[in-house]
C-alpha cells in the first residue's frame, strides 16, 4: 500500500511540473538514486523526449550501481547518454582535500555543459533536494552554481521523505533505496585517492550487498576495512556464518583489519 502522501508534497509535484514545462528542455545529472530517478520521471512525463539524462561514468561509480541506473533508464523509456569523465586526471581532486567534492563536480557540469551545448538543450539540472540546502559541506552544490546548474527539487522544496514517498506512488523502485555517495567518501580526507584502492572498496562493498545488507560502507585505512552498517544489523554482522564469509573475502583485497563502526552507519567520519 502507498504511503499518505501529503497535499503539501503534491502540490510541491505540481509546481515542479510547471517549473519544468517552463524550461522547455533539459539535461539531468542523472546516477539512478532517489532524487535524480524521480527528477528524471517527472521531467520524462512533462517535457518527453524533451527530457534527457546525462550518467557520468568514472572509477568512483560502482559497477553495479551503473548497470542498475541503465536499467532503470531503458526500462522506463527515458533518453540516456552515458558520458565518461575526468576527475581523475585532475590532480586537484586526486588531492583528496575538502574541496574533492567541488573538483568533481566541475569537471562533470563542464563536461554536461559542453554536451548540451552542442544540441541546443535549454538547462542543465541535477538532484539537490530541500535538504541539501541546509548542509553547508556540500561544495559541489558551488560548483553548480557557478555553471548555472539548476536544482529544480530544491527550487520547489522538496525533502529527502517527500521524494520517497513520491516516488512510491510513481511506482519507482528507487524509493527505498539506501544513500550512496561516490567511493572516494571511503578514503580519509588528505589520503591521495588511487583507483586501484577504490576499485577494492568496490569489491568489500559488494560482498556486504550480496549478504543482503542494506545501508553500508566500507571506509579504507590502508590495510585496516572500517564497516559501516545500521546498528540494527550488528547482530547480524557478528553471526559466525556471516562474519566468516565476511573475513574471507576482504582478506583477499588486502585487508589485515576488518572492524565494525559501532557508531553505526552515518556516525563515522573520514576526516
Amino acid at each position: 500500500m502507498v504511503e499518505n502522501v501529503s497535499e503539501a508534497a503534491l502540490r510541491k509535484e505540481e509546481k515542479l511540473k510547471e517549473l519544468l514545462a517552463g524550461y522547455g528542455s533539459i539535461a539531468i545529472a542523472y546516477s539512478g538514486g532517489v532524487d535524480s530517478t524521480y527528477l528524471a520521471d517527472v521531467a520524462h512525463e512533462v517535457l518527453g523526449d524533451s527530457a534527457g539524462l546525462i550518467l557520468a561514468d568514472s572509477p568512483s561509480m560502482p559497477r553495479s550501481e551503473l548497470a542498475e541506473a541503465k536499467a532503470m533508464a531503458r526500462a522506463r523509456g527515458w533518453n540516456l547518454v552515458v558520458v565518461a569523465t575526468n576527475e581523475f586526471r585532475n590532480e586537484a581532486f586526486l588531492r583528496n582535500d575538502a574541496q574533492r567534492c567541488y573538483h568533481c563536480k566541475v569537471e562533470r557540469f563542464d563536461t554536461m555543459k559542453a554536451y548540451t551545448a552542442e544540441r541546443d538543450i535549454a538547462v542543465v539540472a541535477h538532484g539537490e533536494n530541500a535538504d541539501d540546502a541546509r548542509d553547508s559541506t556540500r561544495v559541489g552544490a558551488v560548483a553548480a552554481s557557478e555553471r548555472g546548474v539548476v536544482a529544480p527539487l530544491q527550487e520547489v522544496g522538496l525533502t529527502k521523505d517527500e521524494l520517497r514517498i513520491l516516488s512510491r506512488r510513481r511506482n519507482l523502485p528507487t524509493w527505498n533505496k539506501a544513500s550512496f555517495a561516490c567511493l572516494a567518501t571511503r578514503i580519509p580526507t588528505g589520503t591521495r585517492l588511487d583507483i586501484a584502492e577504490l576499485a577494492k572498496v568496490e569489491q568489500a562493498e559488494e560482498v556486504l550487498k550480496r549478504l543482503g545488507f542494506h545501508q553500508y560502507r566500507v571506509r579504507r585505512y590502508g590495510d585496516l576495512a572500517r564497516i559501516e552498517i545500521e546498528s540494527g544489523q550488528f547482530a547480524r554482522v557478528i553471526d559466525p556464518e556471516v562474519r566468516t564469509a565476511i573475513l574471507a573475502e576482504l582478506a583477499p583485497l588486502g585487508y589485515r583489519h576488518i572492524t565494525l563502526d559501532l557508531a553505526g552507519y552515518g556516525g563515522g567520519t573520514m576526516g
